[in-house]
């Protein structure tokens, strides 16, 4: 090395650390800030384009679950109609052009008539569930039962020959009917004697069932394409994005056709500058296309790029002269300390920070986070401690209760005490009594088969209906691959309780409760559905914190910690990734979700038994 560049680093470093950094920061940090600028402003628009992106795609997953309960609602209130024997009855007399005395038909008007009208009216998201008889040989009755000649004058009457889903068409069962486009279920009535007796019309607005092609939303244009490749648009009519919906509507019913649809696809189109996303509803047989102009957005970003530059230089500058200023003072032990909170966060709770005797403010946060983590440690001593006392609480708890064989010989007793004098009804009584009380107090493992949790259910379901003038059916449908499936124990019970106690007990009326059972690859859902009171947006929303623990839930009745119980369980069985979640309607359902893993073949019998 030359005599001159040796004087030179020597003069180098000589200076003081905060002069040497001003130095590094001139002359490698002002240099490329073009540059860096660049970066940073493609990185905003990257970040720009994927929120929207996000935003979009997460709307649509709103979207999606909104459609599904209205077509729920829709599929549940025509399955209702479908099973009235009373209209069916009504109807296969009006097909062998049978008669009904006007008493018959008062009778049927007060009874049936009046009751599915007020299923109708409680529930604010069907616009109308009709009959239409085979031919003119009944008597109407508003706005349930109508006559074949009134189902000639709806639009859909001869396009749709066995049934299925009709969409933007008017209502013109009465002249001056309300201009408001509807969709429609249309289920064709059959009976395995008679033939055809009817047909059951049940719709609702179409924008309650697609709300986005309705709403005036800046940037964003909506409309649905049929499997047929009608483009159905809403009151904001783009015609524009007709080209982009087609194609996107047909990949995706290509990718239903083979079962390689992913459910809603969202992506960016960089040569127009919009967010497209697309949703294939199955059950609609058709795809919902939302289009979203992000244009004014990115111009945004580009805008800030000049003022960018300039902010970043003077910004620099002034990182420069902070740098000068505090670092002989600040950086060397600000590193240390940083470095021992790495590694605490890391596990490691015996670090700690060297103290050097210094009285300056690092000094002190170095003597205080090795008092904290002193703290922490007798903290985590004395939990542990409480821990242990409280299961030795527990396990002396249980071993003083009462002996159970006694209890269920004492109720075998009064079993056989009944059945003696024939009183079977209190017989069945003691009986599902007696298995509740045995699969309550049987604890050798902490997880049960789903077909052991329901078995408890029915004999719960058995007793609760004792209690009540009214009855509470229980509906299953749920695959005996789910059936076999391990689950925390009581976790399903509390759900149903609280269907009962919140949603269905103040409406006094017969009713039925839905357990239904999904599986999604590894993913088992079991969905539980009342048709109670429901609840409002604010209430659903603070049930849903409490369940998350956002917010905290003490003992009592209706506060949600049965919910809260039931999700600390799931999730300390499986993990973050399970447990439940809750959708609700004022005035007509609650559903609660129940999500676990799906395990296979032996793992799922084994899976979760400990002694």
């Amino acid at each position: 090395m030359s005599k001159e560049r040796r004087k030179s680093w020597g003069f180098f470093n000589g200076l003081k650390l905060n002069t040497r950094l001003t130095g590094v920061v001139l002359i490698f940090v002002m240099l490329p800030i073009a540059v860096l600028g660049g970066i940073v402003f493609y990185n905003m628009e990257q970040s720009s384009i994927k929120e929207n992106v996000n935003y979009m795609q997460a709307t649509m997953e709103r979207r999606q679950e909104s459609i599904s309960n209205n077509i729920d609602s829709i599929n549940m209130t025509t399955q209702f109609f479908l099973t009235n024997d009373t209209m069916n009855s009504v109807l296969i007399c009006a097909a062998q052009s049978g008669q009904y005395s006007t008493r018959q038909w008062i009778d049927i008007y007060r009874n049936d008539v009046a009751a599915l009208e007020r299923l109708i009216n409680n529930n604010p998201v069907l616009h109308g569930v009709r009959y239409f008889a085979v031919n003119d040989n009944v008597q109407e009755m508003m706005p349930v039962l109508f006559a074949h000649n009134r189902m000639n004058r709806q639009p859909w009457s001869q396009t749709v020959a066995d049934g299925g889903w009709v969409f933007d068409y008017r209502d013109n069962l009465f002249a001056g009917s309300e201009d408001t486009p509807l969709i429609g279920l249309i289920t064709i009535m059959s009976d395995r004697i008679h033939g055809r007796i009817g047909v059951i019309e049940a719709n609702m607005a179409m924008k309650t069932m697609f709300p986005s092609m309705y709403e005036d939303i800046k940037g964003e244009s909506s409309c649905f394409v049929t499997d047929e490749g009608r483009i159905i648009y809403g009151s904001n009519q783009d015609d524009g994005i007709a080209e982009i919906a087609m194609q996107l509507a047909g990949s995706m019913k290509e990718q239903a056709e083979v079962g390689e649809l992913s459910g809603i696809t969202t992506n960016y189109k960089k040569e127009k500058k919009i967010v497209i996303s697309g949703m294939y509803i199955p059950e609609l047989r058709g795809t919902l296309v939302s289009v979203d102009d992000i244009s004014d957005s990115l111009s945004e970003v580009y805008k800030l790029r000049t003022n960018y530059i300039i902010g970043m230089l003077i910004i620099l500058a002034g990182m420069a002269f902070v740098i000068d200023v505090v670092v002989n003072h600040v950086l060397k032990k600000f590193y240390e300390v940083l470095s021992t909170i790495r590694k605490v966060r890391g596990g490691d709770m015996s670090v700690r920070t060297r103290e050097d005797g210094r009285n300056d403010e690092m000094g002190e946060l170095s003597h205080q986070v090795n008092r904290m983590l002193d703290n922490i440690q007798d903290l985590m001593k004395e939990n542990i401690n409480r821990e242990v006392l409280v299961k030795d609480s527990q396990i002396k708890a249980l071993q003083n209760q009462i002996n159970a064989h006694f209890i269920y010989n004492v109720l075998e007793s009064i079993k056989m005490m009944a059945e003696i004098k024939e009183d079977y009804d209190i017989s069945d009584a003691i009986t599902s009594l007696g298995k509740l009380l045995r699969y309550s107090m049987k604890w050798t493992t902490e997880t049960v088969m789903v077909s052991e949790e329901i078995e408890y259910i029915k004999n719960y379901m058995a007793l609760i209906n004792l209690r009540f003038d009214y009855e509470i059916y229980l509906s299953l449908n749920i695959p005996e691959e789910i059936m076999k499936q391990r689950i925390p124990k009581m976790s399903l019970q509390p759900i149903i309780e609280n269907a009962i106690v919140h949603g269905i007990e103040e409406l006094a009326d017969d009713t039925t409760i839905y357990v239904k059972g999904l599986t999604e690859g590894k993913l088992c859902t079991i969905e539980i559905t009342d048709n109670g009171r429901g609840m409002n947006d604010e209430e659903l929303e603070i049930l849903r914190k409490k369940i998350s623990g956002e917010i905290r839930t003490e003992g009592g009745s209706g506060n949600g910690i049965g919910l809260k119980n039931v999700q600390d369980r799931i999730k300390m069985e499986y993990g973050d990734a399970y447990g439940i979640d809750v959708a609700a309607l004022e005035g007509c359902y609650t559903k609660v979700y129940v999500r676990i893993p799906m395990k296979r073949g032996l793992d799922a019998d084994s899976t979760g038994s400990r002694g």
